[in-house]
């Protein structure tokens, strides 16, 4: 029996053959979104998601106006049908809320991963593996050269960086994504008890965090006095030189990114950079797809060619997943 096929048309995934889109950016009929950033989300008329996510993309995109439209709040490992599809959802392990789908159709089960982290953080689910028959994956560092350093010794790194900063009397700032990295080094940082301060728009997603069960303690918001002897700015990185960092007028700064592993001068404008990331590593990709039992993988957006590549030369099928390509799953 033939089994349902996957597709990729004008930039958005879909199980074909159904309803259900993945991840998509335009207005849909119904989509799975993985996790709230700005790439990945939509206003859709039914959305499947987390309640973290949920709520998440409510605080980024506001209340629909107009066009009603349903959310469809899900728990991880709570399998639900959609017409002749099975559902469930897996941690992610990228930001608060984060998850990876598995569908299943006439026994054939199909994962998308969505963007992946495979080491555990400080403010997000520990990502589950999610075993499958075939695999769609994100392949956002899958060249071999992404390898990042324990993350034990990268937060060390930060902390001495944040340290050396205010024995010199500047105030550290650190920038990451305004959602998920900010509250990671925000979350590392204040049990550790430092006295933080974040940026407007930071502390506006730490408010959906805190309400969501996720504690960070130490954190203040960041007002026009700057911040004080002893505390540390975290804030997104377009953002660095907004109205609300005036105040700062002695100020180190450190970008906090996995592509840091290309080196801190592609970064402007900062002392120095560090590769905290809430994605997986190349290896990370590698031992994933291994682990998730597929016997057939494919690749999307980031370094689909090069991981493909690598995963054939492990043994496994694997493909990147082309526009308008169609899988027929035999």
């Amino acid at each position: 029996m033939r089994r349902p096929p996957i597709e990729l048309h004008r930039g958005e995934l879909r199980i074909t053959n159904s309803v259900l889109h993945l991840d998509a950016k335009r207005r849909v009929e119904c989509a799975f979104v993985s996790h709230a950033h700005g790439d990945h989300i939509g206003r859709h008329d039914r959305t499947i998601a987390t309640a973290a996510t949920i709520a998440l993309m409510r605080h980024r995109l506001g209340e629909p106006k107009r066009r009603k439209t349903e959310a469809l709040p899900v728990g991880y490992r709570t399998p639900f049908g959609l017409g002749e599809l099975t559902l469930e959802l897996f941690s992610a392990g990228h930001v608060l809320g984060s998850a990876q789908l598995r569908v299943t159709r006439n026994e054939v089960a199909v994962g998308y991963t969505g963007d992946l982290c495979t080491e555990p953080t400080h403010a997000a689910e520990q990502a589950d593996v999610m075993p499958c028959d075939v695999l769609v994956m994100e392949s956002t560092f899958g060249l071999p050269r992404y390898v990042f350093p324990p993350k034990a010794e990268t937060l060390a790194a930060i902390r001495k960086f944040v340290d050396d900063a205010l024995s010199d009397g500047v105030t550290p700032v650190l920038l990451g994504y305004a959602l998920g990295k900010a509250q990671e080094i925000l979350k590392f940082l204040s049990d550790a008890g430092y006295p933080c301060r974040a940026h407007p728009v930071v502390h506006a997603v730490n408010r959906v965090y805190e309400a969501e069960g996720v504690a960070l303690p130490n954190v203040r918001p960041l007002g026009p006095e700057g911040a004080g002897p002893g505390e540390v700015v975290v804030a997104p990185p377009h953002l660095a030189r907004s109205p609300a960092m005036r105040g700062l007028r002695r100020r180190r700064t450190a970008m906090l990114t996995g592509w840091a592993i290309d080196g801190a001068r592609w970064f402007r404008g900062v002392d120095a950079a560090f590769p905290l990331s809430d994605h997986a590593d190349f290896p990370g990709l590698m031992g994933y797809a291994k682990a998730t039992g597929a016997s057939r993988v494919f690749t999307v957006h980031g370094h689909a060619d090069a991981l493909a590549a690598a995963l054939r030369k492990e043994g496994i099928r694997a493909e990147p997943l082309r526009e308008q390509m169609q899988l027929e799953l035999l």
